[in-house]
């Protein structure tokens, strides 16, 4: 998730009322229409093995690549949010991401496609975090929040849809063209954001904020917080990129159809977010950290019953134990800080991707050697990070109390 709560701060903004509602479904369709196309490739992983006659883990590079440039471009552009009309970048971020789109779509060979798909990357932060920027201008407090609540709902659904556009809409064999639709409702969702967003204010001399990047990369209890990021995304990134293959292998021979059908549990991912807060505010950031981890692993270790009703409850399981965790970081985060929060926020999303990168490489080296088992291993061994730092959130609030 690249937005999370306690990131802006405004007092008045140009919208109300119905150009509110607009402004919300502006917002809702270009963030869908961005995360549709981070996770095409997810589900039809194999087909791309089998076409380009390569192994596991070099094909789900597909998906690492897109996940690594988002990592890598995540900072610049915040940098360049605060320097330059953000509407402007939307548009051209867009067409860059919408462009790299259709270069995947008529990739003749893998590293074509891994390359396209690392552009995307690399430009999809133009849309994610520079559109956040944007919303903190133009929107008054009152409404920021449920704005946000719509943007994260869209992430929800968006990678949602680009599992269902690839994996079931389209033949499994005809993905190349779920790349075409999606770079084509991309270009839409762009143009009508730069035609319908309002402009930015004007606001004249602000108060700069001192801190600086190494204030909050360099604090202990903020690292860990960031190391929750990672290693939660590691696992939830694993879980999701090699499901595919092992439910294609003995002893289960699922189409690719009936396995994308086990990512409508991702939709758990609406209904999570704001229960988890709501959690979290009820029995602390710490202890709802540690029943997310708890219900993730068990998730995980439910994967290892080789059925069909098994493995619809794991997943249903890992998306609501990932969700809970994500939350809790976040707030924790935010009510650590006093200034810096939209620094804070940037190494937190950094660290996010970086973990979901590393948990699609280092995982596709244990499919290789150990199969869906060796997955479950080095994935529960990534639940200590959020597992260790819930304990000790856990403490320094009853301490406190």
């Amino acid at each position: 998730m690249n937005v999370l709560p306690g990131q802006a701060r405004s007092t008045e903004g140009p919208v109300s009322g119905d150009p509110f509602l607009r402004l919300q479904l502006l917002v809702f369709a270009l963030v869908a229409a961005v995360f549709t196309t981070v996770y095409i490739p997810q589900p039809v992983l194999p087909m791309l093995r089998q076409e380009f006659g390569v192994a596991e883990g070099v094909a789900s590079r597909a998906v690492s690549a897109v996940v690594l440039g988002m990592a890598l471009a995540n900072l610049p552009f915040g940098a360049l949010a605060d320097r330059l009309p953000i509407r402007k970048i939307l548009l051209v971020g867009g067409l860059v991401v919408a462009a790299a789109g259709l270069a995947s779509a008529l990739a003749p060979s893998l590293e074509w496609l891994v390359a396209a798909r690392f552009v995307q990357g690399l430009f999809i932060p133009s849309l994610t975090t520079c559109l956040a920027a944007y919303l903190a201008k133009v929107m008054p407090a009152g409404r920021l929040n449920v704005v946000m609540g719509t943007y994260v709902s869209a992430t929800v659904l968006g990678g949602l849809s680009g599992r269902l556009l690839a994996g079931v809409l389209m033949p499994a064999a005809h993905w190349r063209w779920a790349f075409f639709l999606a770079s084509a409702l991309l270009v839409a969702t762009v143009f009508a954001a730069y035609a319908g967003l309002p402009r930015e204010p004007d606001d004249g001399p602000a108060i700069r904020d001192t801190t600086r990047f190494r204030d909050v990369l360099l604090r202990h209890d903020l690292i860990r917080l960031y190391g929750v990021g990672a290693g939660a995304y590691f696992v939830f990134s694993s879980v999701f990129n090699y499901l595919p293959f092992y439910l294609h292998g003995a002893p289960f021979h699922w189409s690719t159809r009936a396995v994308t059908l086990l990512y409508l549990s991702y939709v758990m991912g609406v209904v999570a977010g704001p229960l988890a807060g709501r959690l979290s505010n009820r029995i602390g950031n710490g202890a709802a950290m540690l029943a997310g981890t708890v219900v993730l692993g068990g998730g995980l270790a439910l994967t290892l019953l080789p059925t069909g009703w098994a493995m619809a409850a794991a997943l249903t399981l890992v998306c609501a134990g990932f969700f809970t965790v994500h939350a809790a970081a976040a707030g924790a985060l935010n009510r650590k800080l006093q200034a810096g929060r939209g620094r804070a926020n940037a190494f937190y999303v950094l660290f996010y991707y970086l973990g979901g990168a590393a948990g699609i490489t280092l995982s596709g080296h244990a499919y290789h050697l150990a199969g869906w088992h060796g997955v479950v291993a080095i994935t529960g061994a990534a639940l200590l990070l959020p597992l260790g730092t819930g304990l000790l959130e856990l403490r320094a609030g009853r301490a406190s109390a």
